[in-house]
């Protein structure tokens, strides 16, 4: 479900109150313009995303259950990870899973 609702979508000023409030409650995160650029250029929102939060890819694969050597191949875009991977990962790194895709 999208985070706004579809009538909110009509007013601007609701939208950016709604985007506010999920901002205060830890809901929504902004991300400086130099790791959107990385994202951008290509590199791997999981490493991006994992960087961010200061946590190794070992302690993240830890957190995610899965192998640090799978951490890696995603990271380095040798392998998509499942959508289940991708969701345990974002978990991990409380997140939304679409902030991963």
């Amino acid at each position: 479900m999208p985070p706004y609702p579809p009538e909110l979508m009509d007013d601007d000023k609701a939208v950016v109150r709604t985007f506010r409030a999920r901002l205060a409650a830890g809901e929504e995160e902004m991300l400086p313009t130099s790791m959107v650029e990385r994202m951008i250029g290509g590199e791997s929102a999981v490493r991006v995303r994992r960087e961010r939060r200061g946590v190794s890819s070992a302690e993240l694969a830890k957190r995610a259950g899965v192998s640090s050597a799978f951490v890696s191949q995603i990271e380095a875009g040798k392998r998509p990870g499942s959508p289940a991977t991708l969701r345990r990962i974002a978990d991990a790194l409380g997140i939304a899973v679409d902030d991963l895709v």
